[in-house]
């Protein structure tokens, strides 16, 4: 319990960690969002959006403003990519990068999750695999292709299944162009206030 509590009173406020991902997406963020006609800010910043038009709670906001943050992480080299289609794994390395940092499963999981929830729904709907995008469509081949039965049966079973999909239609949804959202500042101040809850 003492290594615990010393991990937590060392770990930055939740306005510092906010800062870090602020910074990351003022690095990062104007990079091109792995073959589609916005930038990876925009992405995040439309999926967020969406989320809070559904009346999605603070934790899955802040999930799907950061779900891609694993593309943002420095340290990539040639070996960490999908071809021109952005990072391999993003969503472990998002996910993890935010536990690091005190985010709770309500958000990682969603995160974690994400590309996942491609994956389960291009084998539960033939419609949806062929409205996918070419990127995601591309993407899909390096992230294991559609779920078998026996993996979709167990990935309906985690508890947050119906938020990790809902993630996943807005994140498909988010590629507008010219289209106009709450700023990243907005999006900011939410991270630091999901660390206090």
């Amino acid at each position: 319990m003492a290594a615990t509590n010393e991990r937590t009173s060392n770990r930055p406020s939740p306005e510092a960690i906010a800062a870090q991902i602020r910074d990351l997406f003022l690095h990062g963020g104007g990079a091109d969002y792995v073959g589609e006609p916005v930038t990876q800010q925009e992405h995040a910043l439309q999926c967020a959006q969406l989320a809070e038009q559904a009346g999605a709670d603070l934790p899955t906001v802040v999930a799907a403003f950061l779900h891609d943050i694993g593309h943002l992480l420095p340290g990539q080299t040639a070996t960490d990519y999908m071809a021109v289609y952005g990072r391999m794994d993003h969503e472990t390395l998002g996910a993890v990068w935010l536990e690091q940092r005190g985010f709770t499963e309500s958000v990682t999981q969603l995160i974690r999750q994400h590309v996942n929830a491609k994956r389960y729904l291009t084998f539960k709907y033939p419609a949806y695999l062929a409205n996918l995008s070419d990127a995601s469509r591309q993407t899909l081949t390096y992230q294991g292709g559609p779920m078998t039965a026996g993996e979709a049966r167990t990935f309906e079973a985690n508890s947050y299944f119906q938020q990790i999909i809902q993630v996943r239609r807005w994140d498909e949804a988010a590629k507008r162009t010219n289209h106009t959202t709450p700023g990243l500042e907005h999006y900011v101040a939410l991270v630091a206030k999901v660390l206090h809850v």
